[in-house]
């Protein structure tokens, strides 16, 4: 473990100490820890230093309005290479929220996620991707897909 000390006025020290609390956070180095971890991220993810992600989609829908709920579902079969998994909850007599698991390419998750999120009537949609390492693995007979659908079979690590 690399140490360093930095320097800073009483008011920010103060301030910094409530975000500690506010947050749970045991001691500044914790706190420090993440807030560097959150900053580096958006970097990468700023300068597209990402081929890989994982990512959770979340949005706001209707579930009355006409055929939204099949053309959503429609969306997420056919991305099945990218979609992991989607929890539904029923927020009141008319609106859902769902929040889908995604893993693959970034750009490829980016462009599903604007996609699904400008269809009418999804509302307060959110992508919250995390750049991560893929690692191709060989195809074993136990993973291989009977049909040979060809995608890759790896795993997706998060990047620290």
């Amino acid at each position: 473990m690399e140490r360093f000390t930095i320097s800073l006025d009483e008011e920010l020290a103060r301030a910094f100490d409530a975000l500690i609390a506010a947050r749970g956070y045991s001691n500044r180095s914790e706190a420090v820890r993440d807030i560097l971890r959150g900053q580096i991220e958006a970097s990468r993810l700023a300068r597209e230093d990402a081929p890989h992600c994982i990512a959770n989609l979340s949005y706001v829908f209707n579930h009355h309005e006409r055929e939204l709920a099949e053309r959503v579902t429609h969306d997420q079969h056919a991305h099945h290479d990218l979609c992991v998994a989607t929890l539904h909850a029923h927020l009141d007599h008319d609106n859902c929220m769902e929040s889908v698991i995604l893993r693959g390419p970034t750009d490829a998750v980016r462009a599903f996620a604007d996609a699904l999120i400008a269809r009418p009537g999804i509302r307060h949609g959110q992508l919250n991707l995390v750049s991560a390492e893929f690692r191709e693995q060989p195809h074993s007979h136990s993973h291989a897909h009977p049909e040979g659908h060809g995608h890759p079979h790896g795993h997706y690590r998060p990047r620290s």
